[in-house]
């Protein structure tokens, strides 16, 4: 009877088993994390994820990087003038630059102030801008005021005494006033001077035109000769001539004197007028006699830049 027993028992314990492992399989179904921990007996636990494979190593040698570029110096150096110019102005009031306002980057004191303005920010100080650099640059001197020195505060040694109350400093206007009384005082002193030198011009020229092509006023003003001449050819009389004193002082060979004279001409009912500047050193004859057209003001300053006059005119 207990071989019996025994023998049921062998034969039931598999079904007990597999209601076990069904019941343990749906459990994991509905509840995946009770199946790491064992208790169910027999449920497998889950098995890690595998770590991502390393990235393929090109035969062992790392990758090789590409080159920077070089630095672009030359967008800046060909740009048109004014961008150059405006960098050399931005040097300037940055109290790196002193030279001329040319446009010319690769001049010797363009170069340096460059370099000097590299140095202070910690880069290569190599004389040339690359386009960022100089927008760079102009930005800083944009956000620099512009700064005006005070005669007052610029004194060579510490006065032993005690430093008297300063006035307070004049104002831009007062200051141009004052500088404007100073021309006005010495340009009435020259008035006279000034005045019967261009009154003498003017009797020469009535005198020429009188003479119908005859006389001192075309053979020292080639200019105005030749302008008489066409003047006649085209059948016009000259009217009026009326001076206006232009600029007056000294200069390395005497009195420099120029002149805007108004000259008008007829032909039947049509008046016309023309407008010239003559220039010369006062003398007998007079030296250095150039005549210019009124527009042409480049050429009449440069005139008087070659004869070194220093205005008591204007």
């Amino acid at each position: 009877m207990r071989i019996l027993a025994v023998l049921a028992i062998a034969a039931f314990a598999p079904v007990v088993s597999l209601a076990q492992s069904a019941g343990e399989v749906e459990r994991c179904f509905q509840n995946p994390a009770a199946c790491s921990h064992g208790g169910g007996g027999g449920a497998a636990a889950q098995a890690p994820a595998p770590a991502p494979a390393p990235a393929p190593s090109g035969g062992g040698h790392a990758a090789t990087r590409p080159a920077a570029p070089a630095p672009d110096y030359t967008t800046v150096l060909q740009s048109a003038e004014p961008d150059r110019r405006k960098i050399q102005e931005s040097l300037r009031t940055l109290d790196k630059y002193n030279g001329p306002i040319d446009g010319n980057l690769q001049s010797d004191a363009t170069v340096k102030a460059i370099q000097e303005w590299q140095k202070g920010r910690g880069t290569n100080p190599v004389g040339k801008l690359t386009p960022q650099e100089a927008q760079q640059l102009n930005a800083e001197a944009a956000r620099t005021p512009i700064r005006r020195v005070d005669p007052a505060t610029q004194t060579a040694t510490a006065p032993a005494a005690p430093t008297p109350v300063q006035p307070p400093s004049k104002s831009n206007a007062d200051a141009l006033k004052e500088l404007q009384a100073r021309l006005a005082e010495r340009r009435k002193a020259a008035e006279p001077k000034a005045e019967a030198a261009t009154q003498s011009l003017i009797r020469d020229l009535k005198a020429y035109v009188a003479a119908d092509g005859k006389g001192a006023a075309g053979e020292q003003f080639a200019g105005f000769a030749k302008w008489y001449a066409d003047t006649r050819a085209d059948g016009r009389a000259v009217g009026e001539i009326a001076p206006v004193i232009d600029d007056y002082g000294d200069a390395k060979a005497g009195a420099a004197v120029a002149s805007e004279v108004l000259l008008e001409t007829k032909k039947g009912a049509s008046n016309q007028s023309q407008c010239l500047v003559f220039a010369w050193i006062e003398g007998n004859p007079r030296k250095n006699p150039q005549v210019f057209s009124c527009d042409d003001v480049a050429g009449v300053e440069k005139w008087k830049t070659d004869q070194s006059l220093k205005s008591a005119w204007r």
